[in-house]
């Protein structure tokens, strides 16, 4: 709700909530659709790339940052023909992403998630990673830096309301008209609007 594609501000409100309550497991998905794809590593401890056979050559040319943010991946439907394909382009490109011996090394997965099949093995990989993280200090890490942006992105949404309000809505019409007059530019407007927010919002 509320966005095209990747991980939506009501996801992760809502998984704040979940966590609040004392949730052992919080389990989050998004359709991975454009540069918004990469805030569910953002977001979770864990992040799995969920793959089909089908994905064929799309494979090759994943993005990088999608291939960067995955812990581990699962192929679905690994019963279908291309499976044994797949796992092995996934590997090969894996094989170029850098890593010490002390880093994590992601896994190829496969499931046929329609027969309960490989389920459990995630789950297994799941708590490896999630014990890898606490005894690494990365889970620390990380969820300091979640943290950290969530807090930004609130902030920010605050601002964004407090900033636009009807009457700088209405003046930001009035300069429009005049910068398509020629009588100014948007850098101006922008800068005078900006301006103007900081003298009528009180010091904290």
């Amino acid at each position: 709700r509320g966005s095209l594609g990747g991980l939506s501000k009501k996801a992760k409100e809502a998984a704040d909530i979940l966590d609040a309550a004392g949730h052992d497991l919080v389990m989050m998905e998004t359709v991975g659709v454009g540069q918004s794809e990469l805030d569910i590593a953002g977001a979770a401890d864990t992040t799995l790339v969920v793959l089909v056979p089908e994905s064929g050559d799309g494979i090759q040319a994943m993005k990088a940052g999608l291939m960067e943010i995955a812990d581990f991946f699962v192929l679905n439907k690994a019963d279908r023909p291309g499976a044994e394909q797949a796992v092995m382009s996934i590997k090969m490109i894996l094989g170029f992403r850098p890593h010490d011996v002390s880093s994590w090394i992601p896994d190829v997965l496969k499931t046929q998630a329609g027969e309960g099949k490989g389920i459990e093995e995630v789950a297994t990989w799941i708590q490896k990673h999630r014990t890898y993280l606490e005894t690494s200090g990365d889970l620390e890490r990380r969820r300091k830096a979640r943290l950290e942006n969530r807090i930004r992105e609130i902030v920010d949404d605050r601002l964004h309301v407090d900033f636009w309000n009807s009457a700088r809505s209405s003046e930001l019409k009035t300069q429009i008209d005049k910068i398509l007059q020629h009588q100014s530019n948007p850098y101006d407007v922008a800068a005078n609007l900006v301006r103007d927010f900081k003298i009528t919002t009180p010091a904290i």
